[in-house]
């Protein structure tokens, strides 16, 4: 019997949704938190030139700093292992198991790359996925970019099939658009969302409500 009620997206404030769960209710955390860097603020295109920014984005203060260490704290506690972006900008446990994200950026003002810690004692990894303004990897099947730092489906469906199982529980307590969600649908796993921003829910409510179940139907399609 499970612990927590799966399928499903929280709207709400994460530490406070964390803090009612179980201890290593869930089996793996995947997320990208706001790393503090005021994008949106600042003069720099946010998610090169082609995302849409939400009615409320200004009041949910969005980016404007990083989590605290009590959220690491929590997403620490709730769960058995943990995928988290953007790493080099957080204090974190010594890790072997590094992912480097090579977006094919090449001499722009935005990083060619993106760290990814794990909590898995794996060698690490170079993944390779075009993701430059209007650039993606497959141009045919072009991903609609909704929030400044979405990431690519592909990615998502990576991370989980490599360290994951079907029917595991993953929670990503930064949902965004959804697209963690997205690929547990797709991949079979369970999954939970939490996400501050209303307008986001519902995008990523929207999202879910268009895939099919399984990532071998949608394979099918392209």
């Amino acid at each position: 019997m499970r612990d927590v009620e799966v399928d499903r997206i929280i709207r709400g404030d994460c530490l406070e949704v964390l803090r009612q769960m179980p201890s290593e209710s869930v089996d793996l955390i995947v997320t990208d938190p706001p790393y503090g860097q005021d994008i949106v603020g600042s003069d720099k295109t946010v998610g090169g030139g082609n995302a849409t920014k939400p009615t409320n984005y200004g009041r949910c203060l969005w980016d404007k700093k990083r989590p605290s260490q009590i959220v690491f704290n929590e997403i620490f506690r709730v769960s058995k292992n943990q995928i988290i972006f953007g790493a080099n900008h957080f204090f974190l446990p010594i890790s072997t198991g590094w992912i480097v994200w090579d977006k094919g950026r090449r001499n722009t003002d935005f990083s060619d790359a993106e760290l990814i810690w794990t909590s898995f004692h794996v060698p690490l990894r170079v993944f390779r996925h075009v993701w430059d303004g209007m650039r993606q990897e497959n141009m045919r099947t072009k991903e609609n970019r909704v929030h400044p730092t979405q990431k690519p489906l592909r990615l998502l469906q990576y991370l989980i099939t490599s360290f994951s199982k079907e029917s595991e529980v993953i929670l990503d307590p930064f949902l965004g658009s959804g697209t963690t969600a997205v690929a547990c649908k797709q991949l079979n796993r369970n999954f939970i969302g939490i996400e501050i921003n209303p307008d986001y829910c519902k995008i990523a409510e929207k999202r879910l409500a268009s895939i099919p179940k399984r990532l071998d139907k949608l394979l099918e399609t392209e």
